[in-house]
């Protein structure tokens, strides 16, 4: 048995080293560095390496904005930013045919954007949004299918914390990636919106639920009263993406400096505009964007080591020739990467999912003359869509555990949104001008 295994290639030895620790329950970082170690150890090179190696693997000025865009997501929503924002979407769209349906649609791919994770996002506007939609028809394991999909997508849509990842990595533009992933971003949106009908069930009290959990000042007054005092309360925080993205794509500022205008215009936001900045709630603000900016980067640090042993056992060259030799036809490997990607991302987070699949596919991007950006956009469609994908979609269980149901039930649920959203992805593989649209004409 030793003898076979030694006969496996250290690096190959790694990646099944990683799957296995994954199998046990081992946390997805300790994975990583456990495995790149072992290989390390294989090899015959020293662990006092590791440490340089982790410190190269962080040290690169483009992930700074990963902290500073999740610390921008915790303070718009201690802040009451987002919740004048949602209370804005509530009145402008609320009335419209599929009713809360169509503001949780909404609030959920904005929410989303804004905090920057799916689970989160499932987390904090999943209750209030379920009830309001159970109560306006809809049954609540659809309800949690819809929040779950919706809050996915987050991803996707700019200022994408993944969108920055897979731009470290694959050495492309982030300010590109992000004006790329805004048409499929709606589009998405689109196909979730296109499955309301099929669950409607009647005409309920959605509103006046989500005004118990969130009561609405301007209740009773006429619509046009209620619309123009929702958009003057929100519209500094409208205004954020507007002064992200435009500072980004004018040059003012680059997309890592953006994060930390986000950072600061929150904070102005707060503390000028709408008074609401707290000591209390600036410091519970700053340790859960510690918090979950240090399992992100616990990610990028172990991942670091694992490249590394990824790039000395040339598993990069071997592994992609293998991809580029079961066809002639780049439309078939498009769709064996697109299955690799969608499976991985049921079963690990999608930064994981980058660090270790993007070395490899990287060169076969580069080698069939695909745009590196429209595969980006089209790797984090991938990826969302594994948050949704049973047995293991991370935010299901996040719904399943805010909402008392069982998996299987908020799995069935969100069939028809991960239907819709296959559909989605297809669509946006075969047309890769949906994803370049913006880019070519913004550049131009």
């Amino acid at each position: 048995m030793f003898e076979a295994l030694a006969a496996i290639p250290a690096g190959t030895q790694m990646v099944l080293a990683f799957f296995l620790l994954m199998a046990i329950g081992v946390p997805v970082a300790f994975s990583l560095g456990l495995s790149a170690l072992y290989a390390m150890w294989l090899i015959g090179f020293g662990f006092d390496l590791a440490g340089d190696l982790i410190a190269t693997g962080i040290a690169k000025y483009a992930l700074l904005a990963i902290p500073f865009f999740i610390l921008a997501g915790a303070l718009m929503g201690s802040l009451g930013i987002a919740e004048r924002m949602i209370r804005f979407f509530r009145v402008l769209i609320g009335s419209l045919p599929g009713g809360m349906g169509v503001v949780g649609t909404v609030v959920c791919l904005f929410w989303g954007a804004v905090s920057g994770s799916g689970p989160a996002s499932v987390a904090a506007i999943g209750p209030m949004l379920i009830r309001a939609m159970e109560e306006d028809g809809y049954s609540r394991a659809f309800a949690a299918g819809l929040v779950s999909t919706g809050a996915a997508f987050s991803i996707v849509i700019p200022p994408s914390i993944g969108l920055v990842i897979f731009g470290v990595i694959a050495e492309t533009s982030i300010s590109d990636l992000f004006i790329a992933a805004i048409i499929p971003g709606a589009f998405m949106g689109l196909t979730m919106l296109a499955v309301l009908p099929l669950a409607r069930r009647g005409a309920g009290q959605g509103r006046a639920a989500l005004d118990r959990l969130s009561p609405d000042p301007y209740a009773g007054a006429p619509y046009a009263t209620r619309l123009w005092r929702s958009f003057r309360d929100s519209f500094w925080g409208l205004l954020t993406p507007v002064v992200i993205l435009g500072g980004i794509y004018s040059g003012i500022f680059t997309p890592t400096e953006a994060a930390l205008v986000a950072t600061v215009y929150a904070l102005a936001v707060g503390g000028i505009v709408y008074r609401t900045l707290t000591l209390r709630g600036l410091y519970a603000s700053l340790v859960d964007a510690a918090s979950s900016s240090a399992v992100v980067m616990m990610v990028v640090a172990y991942a670091s080591l694992f490249g590394w042993v990824v790039t000395v056992e040339d598993l990069v060259g071997s592994y992609s020739e293998a991809l580029l030799g079961l066809s002639e036809n780049g439309a078939v490997i498009l769709v064996v990467i697109m299955l690799i990607l969608l499976v991985a991302g049921m079963f690990m987070d999608a930064v994981t999912v980058m660090f270790i699949s993007l070395p490899i596919f990287m060169p076969v991007v580069r080698e069939l003359g695909w745009d590196p950006v429209w595969f980006g956009v089209l790797t984090m469609v991938n990826l969302a869509i594994g948050l949704i994908t049973p047995p293991v979609g991370i935010n299901l269980y996040v719904a399943a555990n805010v909402t008392r149901l069982r998996i299987e039930q908020v799995a069935r649920g969100a069939l028809p949104f991960l239907l819709a959203s296959l559909v989605g992805l297809v669509v946006v593989a075969m047309f890769p001008q949906i994803s370049l649209f913006l880019v070519a004409w913004l550049g131009g």
